[in-house]
């Protein structure tokens, strides 16, 4: 019996505020959207690092004079370090042919370039890509070396982009969630004034304080319950409009966001949404009701 009261009271509560009520489901939609969206950013942004660095290559071109002594030697130097994974050395027409495959759309810069004028060089897969600086601080300056390169800088300019994004994204849902549990707190207090005089009526007849609090803090769980599923049918939207749609071109460039990683963001989004709804409307009442 008490539970049937407790629950008419949550439906009768969060009619009685309708317009409070779809305004507190919207605004914590819209955070809990974007905590689920920052919370999927980041496990993309940490796939494609994993991604990218896998097939991260650094490049040790060789200058035009050096000797056969000079490669030989580098090529041991570098099949016997602990930091090489694999070495793979590239001749002039290895390096020509390459150059006539990537730049296939633009034949005259083709014929002007001749194979004489490639570089030979060594192309390594790291153990761990982001050991770089040591193979770079190792081997600049080798005989027969002019210049390395390596991928991973590149990267690194674009993760600290993504990276920016990401923290952006998150602020604005703190800020989203502030204001919503503000939102739920005001929403909370007007229905406890409303309903004054029944909480002093029930308090005169020994209602625990759970039994007159209980229906407040469950209004608040039910919204925040709503909006996250209101979110959780927004990433779906977004991965449907935009990662199945108009950036599905992009599929090389950025990891795909699985089904299983957004469902995966239902829980967080519901626990956020619930268990913050109900502790502010908990704190709520503890600050406008006298139990």
């Amino acid at each position: 019996m008490r539970m049937k009261y407790v629950l008419s009271e949550v439906l009768v509560g969060l009619w009685r505020n309708v317009t409070m009520t779809v305004a507190m489901i919207i605004t914590m939609a819209v955070s809990l959207t974007m905590l689920g969206a920052s919370g999927l950013m980041y496990k993309q942004v940490g796939d494609m690092k994993d991604l990218y660095y896998k097939n991260v290559e650094v490049s040790i071109f060789l200058k035009t004079d050096v000797t056969e002594q000079q490669r030989t030697d580098l090529d041991a130097k570098l099949k016997s370090d602990p930091l090489v994974k694999e070495v793979l050395y590239v001749n002039k027409d290895e390096a020509y042919k390459t150059f006539k495959e990537m730049y296939q759309d633009a034949p005259d810069l083709v014929n002007a370039v001749k194979p004489d004028l490639l570089p030979e060089s060594f192309r390594l897969k790291l153990v761990n890509p982001e050991q770089y600086k040591n193979i770079y601080d190792q081997y600049q300056g080798t005989e027969g070396v002019d210049v390395i390169v390596d991928q991973s800088r590149l990267l690194d300019k674009i993760f600290n982009v993504l990276t920016a994004i990401q923290n952006i994204a998150l602020a604005a849902a703190v800020v989203m969630a502030i204001a919503a549990l503000l939102l739920v707190a005001n929403t909370i207090q007007v229905a406890a004034y409303s309903k004054r005089r029944e909480v002093a009526v029930m308090k005169l007849v020994g209602a625990s304080n759970w039994f007159i609090q209980a229906p407040f803090v469950l209004e608040a769980v039910v919204a925040g319950l709503i909006g996250s599923l209101l979110g959780l049918v927004a990433l779906i939207g977004a991965k449907q409009l935009l990662f199945s749609g108009s950036l599905k071109a992009l599929e090389g460039l950025l990891s795909p966001v699985q089904w299983s990683d957004i469902f995966l963001m239902f829980p967080l989004m519901a626990g956020v949404g619930g268990l913050i709804s109900a502790a502010t409307a908990w704190v709520t009442l503890r600050f406008y009701l006298r139990v």
